[in-house]
């Protein structure tokens, strides 16, 4: 195996357990990263607000990427890049997923907003970041600011054909992809969670085929893409899986350590 100086993980699905818990042994892992002299960080769908909980038990001590890595903000949630999405291209994002009938979320560098508090997945959302949304009724003042736009929906099926028409109504304006079976993701053009990694490998002197990445989901496969090294969770589809190096077991049984313990043992032995 090549010799590996960095790692970037993703969070939901593969750090986390599905109840969104980071258990010791998952943050002892990336600790005996550092310790082994590997560099370790995250990217993830997640907005600044809500990965700053990780940054402690992790020890990250270098910049993370919120909104699929379209943003880049240091361990102390302070912005170092930051992408918007065009004002015209959310507008069209926002009437697509109203004329689907489709749950909408916007996110700002520092606020989530919702026309529903009551939305399928807000609890869930406010779980996971650890933050409450603001309510409004018209997003037209936060489009020129948006990092992040989502759709929510319990119809999986809707969400990936909806995936497909943001793609086609927005062409090179935005990205969309999903995060989750349940959440459809609209983030700057040009950016991803593969730009992140390239970013990060650049600002550490580390070639790409030195990198490893792991993840669970569609929007990961960009960072696969450019990775020396990457690995598919277990929870993982078959298609994200086929786009990885290696596979490790599922998020809920260690998968995460289990994968970076073999990264230490492999370098080690080196």
């Amino acid at each position: 195996m090549t010799r590996i100086a960095l790692v970037v993980s993703d969070v939901d699905g593969t750090l986390l357990t599905k109840d969104k818990v980071l258990t010791e042994r998952a943050a002892k892992a990336a600790r005996q990263l550092r310790e082994a002299g590997i560099a370790f960080t995250i990217t993830s769908s997640r907005p600044a607000i809500g990965m700053g909980f990780l940054i402690a038990p992790l020890q990250i001590d270098l910049p993370v990427g919120p909104f699929n890595g379209s943003s880049i903000i240091d361990p102390a949630m302070r912005p170092l890049e930051q992408s918007l999405i065009p004002a015209g291209a959310a507008a069209r994002c926002v009437d697509l997923l109203q004329q689907r009938g489709i749950d909408i979320w916007v996110f700002t560098s520092d606020a989530w907003l919702t026309r529903h508090a009551a939305g399928d997945y807000v609890p869930n959302e406010q779980r996971a970041i650890r933050a409450d949304p603001t309510i409004t009724s018209d997003f037209s003042p936060y489009l020129a600011k948006a990092c992040k736009i989502v759709g929510s929906s319990r119809d999986f099926d809707l969400l990936a054909r909806c995936e497909g028409e943001m793609r086609e109504l927005l062409g090179t304006e935005a990205t969309a992809v999903r995060s989750q079976s349940y959440y459809l993701d609209i983030t700057p053009p040009g950016r991803n969670k593969g730009t992140f990694v390239t970013a990060m490998a650049a600002r550490l002197g580390i070639p790409l085929s030195q990198v490893a990445t792991i993840g669970d989901m569609h929007n990961d496969v960009a960072m696969f893409e450019v990775s020396g090294l990457s690995i598919a969770m277990g929870n993982a589809s078959d298609e994200v899986k086929s786009h990885a190096t290696r596979v490790t077991t599922s998020n809920q049984d260690e998968g995460f350590a289990n994968a970076m313990e073999m990264i230490v043992a492999e370098n080690v032995q080196d």
